[in-house]
This record gives C-alpha cells, sequence and structure tokens, in this order.
C-alpha cells in the first residue's frame, strides 16, 4: 500500500484537535499526538512545523470546518445563533479550541486572523448592515458571546438557572435574547 501524505495529514489534525482541546498547547504532547494519529514525529514537523504552527493548522482547519457548517446566510441573526449553537453544542472541542486560543494568546493575532476577520465581515453584513456599522458589529459579538458561554460555561448554567435547565431550553432563549439585541435605531432588531 503506498502511503498517503494527504491522509496522514488528516490524521494528524484530528489528533492533534483532541490533544489540543484536552490540554492546550503548552500541555499538548507532540509524542501524544503521533501516536494517536499513527504517524511519526518527524512526519508531524515535516508537515506543520512546531507545536504552534500544528495549533494553527487545526485552527485554520477549525474555522473552515466551521465557517462551512454554519456560514452567514441571510436568515436572520436569532437563527444563525440556534444553528452556531447547535454545531457547537454537537462538536464541543470546536469551542475548547477557541478557547484555549483565548487562554493561550490573549490579545496576540491569531492564527489565519485576516481570514478570519473577512469571515466575520460576512456574518456582520448577515447581522443587518451592508455597511458593517457598529451597531451590527455589537449584535454579533454578543450573539457569539450568548452562544459560546452559553456552552463553555456548565456550571454556572447550573448554578444559576438550576440543574433541571436544559440546553434544549436554552436554545430558544438564545435565539430570543438575540431578537432583543438593539438594531441601528436602538430597538431590537426584529421590531
Amino acid at each position: 500500500m503506498a502511503y498517503d501524505s494527504k491522509a496522514t495529514k488528516e490524521r494528524i489534525l484530528a489528533a492533534a484537535a483532541a490533544e489540543f482541546a484536552q490540554h492546550g498547547v503548552a500541555g499538548a504532547r507532540v509524542d501524544r499526538i503521533a501516536t494517536q494519529a499513527t504517524a511519526n514525529k518527524r512526519a508531524i514537523y515535516d508537515y506543520f512545523g512546531d507545536k504552534k504552527k500544528l495549533f494553527a493548522a487545526v485552527l485554520e482547519h477549525l474555522m473552515a470546518d466551521l465557517a462551512e457548517a454554519v456560514p452567514p446566510g441571510d436568515e436572520d441573526l436569532a437563527a444563525y445563533a440556534e444553528r452556531l449553537f447547535d454545531y457547537h453544542r454537537a462538536h464541543p472541542a470546536a469551542l475548547r479550541l477557541l478557547m484555549w486560543e483565548a487562554l493561550e494568546l490573549g490579545d496576540e493575532p491569531v492564527p489565519g486572523e485576516e481570514a478570519r476577520t473577512r469571515h466575520y465581515e460576512d456574518k456582520v453584513r448577515a447581522a443587518g448592515s451592508a455597511d458593517l456599522d457598529s451597531a451590527a458589529r455589537d449584535r454579533l459579538f454578543f450573539t457569539l458571546g450568548l452562544v459560546g458561554w452559553t456552552l463553555a460555561m456548565p456550571q454556572l448554567r447550573r448554578m444559576i438557572l438550576g440543574p433541571e435547565h436544559t440546553l434544549d431550553q436554552l436554545r430558544p432563549a438564545i435565539a430570543d435574547a438575540v431578537r432583543m439585541l438593539p438594531g441601528r435605531d436602538g430597538a431590537g432588531a426584529q421590531d
């Protein structure tokens, strides 16, 4: 059987995503990634460079998958929030990787920042403004926060809403909250 470099790269990315989601960049170990990917460490370094470059490649791959699965559409922002909520609920490692990115990089530029910024500008347009005004940017930012924080902080959900309050109950509540975000004129976005 011939060596398949594309398949090897995909296995490395999948193993690295799981490792980084679990341990972050600092705690991740290339030897564990190699073992999980059934690849050797040399292949990882040859294909991706050091561990930080591998993390950047994982994030680039993640963001491409996320953008394809939950594209900015012409539908209202509340519907986008529900689709994003569903994606992150089904793919919890994606949100964990984004949280690790924030923890590890802080306010430094992130991998693929220019392309990701363009993608977010597309989402701002879908949020209701062709001219990328401040209110549309605010609505998108708060929408991402409502979705992400809800899923990233299960302990706060439990303590504030109670242990019986389910994610299924929160999904429409997030959409309702997004609908109440102020629009350009200060009224709710759907008014």
